[in-house]
């Protein structure tokens, strides 16, 4: 019997500055069990950064997990600013 879709709501859970970072976050985000729906583009043409003036891009997960992930994703961000200043 195949699996039922899950009824849990897709949420936003951040919204990174370039694709680059999305891309990393997601993969974070997978190595942690937690699903980013988004993560393959379709676009032929693909930007390599997010144009000036938009507003980033979102980081989708299920809603349940939604807590776990922003927790995971604001422990790297933390992490990536210690390793910064740690450089300079």
């Amino acid at each position: 019997m195949p699996e039922q879709p899950s009824q849990d709501r897709v949420v936003v859970a951040h919204t990174a500055g370039s694709s680059t970072e999305a891309m990393v976050i997601r993969a974070l985000l997978e190595s942690s069990g937690i699903s980013s729906p988004g993560s393959a583009s379709s676009d032929p043409f693909p930007l390599n950064e997010v144009p000036e003036g938009t507003h980033g891009v979102e980081i989708y997960v299920l809603e349940s997990r939604a807590e776990e992930a922003r927790r995971i994703i604001a422990e790297y961000l933390q992490s990536g600013a210690s390793l910064e200043e740690a450089e300079e």
